[in-house]
């Protein structure tokens, strides 16, 4: 019961990675906010019960945002933990092939999307003296992959936020870090649903040392951490869990088709 009395909120929980993190953090003892644009919210919630409630929530929208932190304190009294996790590729291809309007979509949503969220989960936590946030990033904001430009920039631009939101929140006993996820299975990969952890031996992908893709309890292991007090010491880290694919990066890593999901 590592969060237990503790209320996250946590973006893009309707699948993938931020389901894994709501049924986790709820089995950890938190009460759960599970918002997403997807609708599929109300399932994750209708599952967890009495400790969830869910809000449809488009991050890029500063209005729906704030509404977001307010259901929280509303239902839950205070927000402790934020996730940002909401995101989305957005297509690969060159950088002179992509579109200005495919520029600001991705950037609405992965980079627009987390200010927002650090703003106003920021804002409910001074109230009540303290918190935590942990916003997914990716590899590819990390190490670049080729033809993720736009998501890569985006990517890497949640990293620095992280760090200097760590800094400028940090005697307020505010954590903020992120998860670089690598390449991870979840239901938003048609072939995960079958086949959720491929066998050992079986590289889907170069470059990655483990040998194999991640999967999304993964990602929601790391996220519990930074979010615990066992993380107390931790703020401003930007966490690989990436089966060592930024360590082993080789530049050969961009010739696929999977990307993170969010």
């Amino acid at each position: 019961m590592r969060l237990q009395n503790k209320v996250a909120v946590i973006t893009g929980a309707g699948s993938g990675m931020g389901k894994a993190m709501a049924d986790m953090f709820a089995a950890e003892g938190a009460r759960v906010i599970c918002a997403d644009i997807s609708g599929q919210e109300k399932e994750v919630v209708a599952k967890i019960g009495d400790a969830a409630r869910a809000v449809h929530v488009d991050v890029a929208c500063e209005a729906d945002v704030q509404n977001m932190i307010a259901v929280a304190e509303k239902a839950f009294g205070r927000v402790d933990i934020l996730c940002n996790n909401a995101g989305f590729g957005g297509g690969m291809a060159p950088i002179h092939e992509q579109t200005t309007e495919n520029w600001d979509r991705v950037h609405s949503v992965n980079l627009k999307g987390v200010f927002f969220g650090i703003k106003y989960g920021v804002i409910s936590m001074l109230k009540t003296g303290g918190g935590a946030i942990v916003n997914t990033t990716s590899a590819s904001g990390v190490v670049g992959w080729k033809h993720h430009g736009i998501y890569g920039a985006a990517k890497a631009a949640v990293n620095q936020l992280t760090k200097i939101a760590a800094l400028d929140y940090a005697d307020s006993r505010i954590r903020v870090n992120a998860i670089a996820p690598g390449t991870i299975w979840t239901g938003l990969v048609p072939a995960s649903r079958e086949n959720p952890i491929p066998p050992p031996g079986t590289r889907r992908l170069p470059g990655i040392p483990i040998d194999r893709w991640g999967v999304a309890r993964e990602i929601a292991a790391a996220a519990l951490f930074l979010a615990s007090e066992e993380a107390s010491y931790i703020t401003g880290t930007i966490l690989p869990v990436d089966g060592g694919y930024c360590i082993g990066f080789s530049g050969m890593g961009a010739e696929h088709s999977g990307m993170p999901d969010a």
